[in-house]
């Protein structure tokens, strides 16, 4: 991005709706420096909470500081981001979390590099700038996770877990939103890679959580319902990789248990373990469904793909009015 994409004025944007969704959980003690905070970088942009059932004061502070609360009783934060893309109407979707670690300041660069490049998606890539703003667990679990994603979808994030992300309309309007918890942002990653929406990542300040709170994320219970959820997401959007994986497997034990029955019949012309025969066969066999129902459902899924794509296709540009102001913003 052009250093004029990143100094570009913040009036710019005043003919712009830029909504900013916060979803929170007992963030009564950061909320209110978090509104100030974006309001300060973007004082047009409408800023929404999303109370995720707090049992604390955070939907009395937010509406102090003038943000808009909408409530939702369901937890977790997948639905709390599925209630704000849902009732909120905006041509610019800013999404952060309400705890004080993203850096406000950045959204300026965040929404012009959507803006200008025609994108879809931008993610606020977290770079640490206080030791405090990762638990060792949760790094090393990052670095893992992003690494088996990128195996299985393909390298275009390098940080599928940033809740710092700024969306298009039309991203979105088609999104599904099927995630309760931590998981919706590897979610939305998955739909940024199956629809082919144009993405890009910039790096932005990360640091320690506001004074006062905590995180709500869970190290070995939330890992394991991410991780579980990346493997349905695989059998969900690439059937043919996950069912073919396990047809290999199978493929594999089978000829493991196999081999030995026929060095005998090579040997006596007898098959005297009939069991383990009669397992060898059935493994392969469900091998060979496994294989085919992979094939079966990459084809069906192939057609869902197609009509999701179509629906995207359906919503329009409202952005080249502003496009145009920053242009001409840059070339002066």
């Amino acid at each position: 991005m052009s250093k004029g994409t990143q100094t570009t004025s913040v009036s710019i944007y005043e003919n712009a709706r830029i909504a900013v969704l916060l979803p929170c959980y007992n963030e009564g003690k950061a909320i209110t420096h978090v509104i100030e905070s974006f309001r300060n970088v973007i004082p047009t942009a409408q800023i929404i909470v999303i109370d995720n059932a707090s049992k604390d004061d955070t939907a009395e502070k937010a509406n102090d500081a003038g943000a808009t609360v909408i409530s939702e009783t369901l937890p977790g934060k997948g639905n709390a981001v599925r209630r704000g893309f849902s009732e909120v109407e905006a041509d610019i979707y800013v999404m952060a979390d309400g705890d004080g670690t993203y850096d406000a300041s950045a959204l300026p660069e965040l929404i012009s590099r959507l803006v200008v490049e025609r994108l879809d998606m931008v993610v606020g890539t977290r770079a640490e700038k206080e030791e405090a703003a990762y638990r060792s667990g949760h790094r090393m679990g990052n670095r893992l996770f992003n690494t088996v994603f990128a195996k299985l979808f393909g390298a275009r994030f390098t940080d599928i877990f940033s809740g710092y992300r700024v969306f298009s309309r039309r991203f979105v309007k088609t999104f599904p939103a099927i995630s309760t918890g931590f998981e919706i942002e590897t979610e939305i990653s998955v739909h940024a890679i199956m629809l082919r929406a144009p993405v890009a990542e910039i790096p932005t300040s990360y640091g320690a959580r506001h004074e006062g709170t905590e995180s709500k994320l869970r190290t070995y219970r939330d890992g394991a319902r991410i991780l579980s959820r990346i493997l349905l997401f695989t059998a969900t959007h690439k059937p043919f990789v996950f069912y073919g994986l396990i047809a290999a497997f199978l493929a594999v034990l089978s000829v493991i248990l196999g081999l030995p029955l026929v060095f005998e019949y090579i040997e006596t012309g007898l098959v005297e373990r009939l069991p383990t025969a009669v397992l060898t066969v059935g493994i392969m066999l469900s091998a060979v469904l496994s294989f085919v129902t992979g094939a079966i459902l990459s084809n069906t899924g192939i057609g869902q793909w197609e009509v999701k794509r179509l629906a995207y296709l359906l919503h329009s540009d409202p952005l080249e009015t502003l496009r145009t102001e920053i242009a001409k913003e840059i070339k002066k």
